[in-house]
């Protein structure tokens, strides 16, 4: 993102309200903007230029081609390390990636194989989108990455074929409820995996804790910049890596909701229709059309749910922390998305 930009003057958060809920919606609707995938190296390196200049003090004031700079940047590289996300695990691209693998699992009528080999490729998805865009303050052994990988695709796994079996078993329902849950297996084992794969994966943060620094204001920040001095950590904290991570489990919880309970429902209405019984074949283009006009709205609702630049009371955090800047200064800190 433009933060790990050379330069010591800070360029706005947004030009939206991101206090606000619609704010941030505005703001991760620009981050999970798809067209900023097809930004080239060399413009994403104007972009870079463009802003460094606006950070050094080159550039007065924010234009339009400012703002279209910092979303090419902030969509494409990381906050903590300044590089490339690597492409299809970029948030820009979550609705593309996720298409596929999304419409594999809401396949009606999987069998046990299948559904199998699409719990894995959708966990081998989560386990790298969540690695590619954690809080690189503490970083994650290959060892932790690997036992968190198996440890998440056992758990979506057992729980699909676990309901799956369950399911049908179940007389005191009616036909139509029963096809109804069993087109909701596959969003039960994706939140409660999807959730367990955040906190494996980024459970280094959690024991080891992550960067935290001041909370400037503007007048702060102004001082900074002429001074030519960065911001800097005040410490780690486990307590903020643990509120971080929590955000960003329930966060994935949100995204796949809508998108793994809505379109299976209407998917069933839809086949007792006579124009899709007469055209059987049309199933799984109608199933693809309902996942990504679902996702396309749904990923920016998901996101904006919290702050990615969570801000907070130091007294909430340890005592070194509190003590350092005092119990009543605001602190904040980098979720991760």
């Amino acid at each position: 993102m433009s933060a790990s930009l050379p330069g010591n003057r800070d360029l706005p958060a947004s030009q939206y309200n991101l206090k606000s809920y619609w704010g941030r919606v505005r703001q991760s609707a620009e981050i999970a903007d798809p067209r900023t995938l097809f930004v080239s190296s060399a413009g994403l390196e104007r972009a870079k230029t463009l802003i460094s200049s606006y950070k050094q003090g080159h550039v007065q004031s924010m234009t339009p081609e400012l703002w279209r700079a910092k979303q090419i940047v902030d969509s494409t590289l990381h906050p903590d390390t300044g590089q490339p996300v690597f492409l299809p695990f970029r948030m820009s691209c979550f609705v593309i990636s996720n298409l596929i693998v999304t419409a594999g699992m809401l396949t009606p009528g999987l069998k046990t194989t299948g559904t199998l080999l699409w719990q894995i490729t959708n966990q081998s998805l989560n386990v790298a989108i969540n690695s590619a865009n954690a809080n690189k303050s503490t970083p994650l052994p290959t060892s932790t990455l690997i036992k968190s990988y198996f440890l998440a695709v056992s758990a979506s796994c057992s729980v699909a074929l676990g309901l799956n079996s369950l399911v049908p078993r179940l007389k005191q329902v009616s036909p139509s409820t029963r096809t109804v849950l069993t087109r909701l297996v596959p969003f039960t084992a994706v939140a409660s995996a999807g959730a367990l794969n955040v906190f494996l994966m980024r459970g280094e943060e959690i024991r080891r804790g992550i960067d935290v620094f001041p909370s400037l204001n503007d007048e702060q920040k102004v001082k900074l910049a002429k001074d030519r001095m960065d911001n800097e950590s005040i410490g780690k904290s486990k307590k903020a890596a643990t509120l971080a991570v929590s955000e960003t489990a329930l966060s994935r919880v949100l995204n796949a909701t809508p998108i793994m309970v809505l379109p299976p429902l209407i998917l069933v209405r839809l086949q007792r229709t006579e124009w899709l019984k007469a055209r059987p074949r049309m199933v799984l283009p109608v199933n693809l059309g309902l996942i990504l006009t679902t996702s396309i709205f749904a990923l920016p609702l998901a996101l904006a749910a919290f702050p990615q630049r969570q801000v907070i009371q130091a007294k909430k955090l340890e005592k070194e922390i509190s003590d350092r800047v005092g119990e009543d200064a605001m602190v904040e800190f980098n979720r991760g998305i």
